[in-house]
């Protein structure tokens, strides 16, 4: 093939074992989960192949590792693996080879060589208190690295709670000071990619749109991709129909947890929680922690940690379906009293979400 019609992007995949019919397909299930309109996976293809693989710079500070242990779990060939074969991941804290002075000029070496054009990502929070010194990196203080490091960036993705929010290392009574990524760095683009860890897909989806249209996606308030993070778990969860029926299990073991009714009195944040891991899914979309049988905790939102409890149900309105066996009894229709009660339910907890908070359970 001459030389002008070569595609490194191709060869690779081709050299994996991944044919342009697995990409293309990729492509528009990516464009489809992004809510893109039509005829974009297309163009994302395109776009993916001319593209020339970018420099990310991925720094992790005060963390778990499971940011990083959640984008490599890969299963070849899905989203997240195609995608990483997009991108030039020039310094990795886990993943690089290199180590101590190396390290550190493979980083200083990508800035010189690729600013104003390089991604970085960055998970975990950054502390602050006396000086920062409760996490460093080669002597180097995270806040430092981390100024140091986005001064010649295209733009910043903060990846897992801990980044976006200050996570777990924020929670009271938050020794270090810590803080989240967009408390620091004010003059670049930043997206946010909250979870405890974040979704696979969600992460590489967003780099993926960057690298197609040369911008962010569109985002919330709070920074995050809306097409990834524009709807509750409740909105998309398949127990939501016993939800709206008053069906809820007790415990996780009881007959109502073995028919699959709502976790909603056994903790369950799906209501106020922001998040496509009902869609979406994880490893490779086989299940998801409803499915599995345990209630959202809302690690993607706000002080998640402080939030009162992962097994503490939230406050609802009073719930008009009590006393329906009364009515029946009393010989009300109670096909018509259910379908009323279940459409005053629905716009009564509707509109309490929608400005309820996982904040709301420690007040």
């Amino acid at each position: 093939m001459p030389e002008s019609e070569r595609n490194p992007l191709i060869e690779r995949m081709a050299g994996e074992g991944i044919s342009r019919r697995a990409f293309m397909k990729y492509c528009a299930t990516l464009a489809s989960l992004m809510a893109l309109p039509a005829g974009a996976g297309r163009a994302m293809a395109e776009a993916l192949t001319r593209a020339a693989r970018p420099s990310v710079i991925w720094l992790s500070f005060q963390e778990c590792t499971g940011c990083t242990e959640a984008i490599t779990r890969s299963h070849s060939p899905t989203l997240e693996s195609l995608i990483l074969e997009t991108i030039s991941l020039d310094y990795h804290h886990t993943l690089q080879a290199a180590s101590g002075e190396a390290a550190e000029h493979a980083r200083e070496e990508a800035m010189k060589q690729h600013f104003g054009k390089y991604l970085v990502v960055v998970d975990g929070s950054v502390p602050m208190k006396d000086g920062g010194v409760y996490s460093t990196i080669a002597g180097i203080s995270n806040h430092d690295m981390l100024m140091d490091t986005v001064k010649g960036a295209a733009a910043v993705i903060a990846v897992g709670t801990c980044a976006t929010y200050g996570g777990l290392p924020k929670a009271r009574p938050n020794p270090t000071g810590a803080v989240a990524i967009s408390d620091l760095v004010r003059d670049k683009p930043i997206v946010n990619i909250p979870g405890c860890p974040p979704i696979p897909v969600v992460m590489t989806g967003v780099i993926a749109h960057y690298l197609t249209f040369g911008r962010l996606p569109e985002l919330d308030r709070l920074l995050r991709p809306r097409a990834f993070y524009g709807e509750t778990i409740h909105d998309r969860c398949y127990r939501r129909p016993f939800y709206d029926q008053g069906k809820f299990a007790k415990t996780f073991d009881d007959a109502g947890a073995r028919r699959g009714w709502c976790l909603f009195e056994l903790g369950c944040k799906g209501p106020v929680t922001y998040n496509a891991c009902a869609s979406v899914k994880w490893n490779d979309a086989t299940s998801w922690p409803v499915e599995s049988g345990h209630g959202c905790i809302g690690c993607s939102e706000p002080d998640f940690w402080d939030a009162g409890g992962f097994y503490r149900a939230l406050s609802l309105p009073a719930d008009p379906l009590k006393g329906m066996a009364a009515a029946a009894a009393a010989g009300v229709v109670v096909g018509a009293v259910v379908s009323v009660a279940n459409r005053a339910r629905k716009a009564e907890v509707r509109a309490g979400h929608e400005t309820a908070t996982l904040a709301d359970l420690d007040k």
